[in-house]
């Protein structure tokens, strides 16, 4: 099966046989980590990546040294 990159609209082709939920997936155009969120009916979704904001460690950081 072919699911459609939401980022670039490259084909990915996935069998549900194959994969399980909570898997990432990489789209092989533009590098996009996808979760299969469903494998019946297949689904993906972008990964994302929560607390990776360096302006927020940096503050965190000073804010503990004070």
């Amino acid at each position: 099966m072919a699911i459609l990159c939401p980022e670039c609209d490259t084909p990915i082709t996935i069998d549900p046989d194959e994969v399980e939920e909570g898997e990432t997936v990489q789209c092989e155009e533009c590098g996009l980590d996808l979760e299969v969120i469903s494998v019946d009916p297949l689904e993906l979704a972008p990964v994302e990546e929560l607390g990776y904001d360096d302006e927020d460690d940096i503050r965190d950081i000073d804010e503990d040294e004070e």
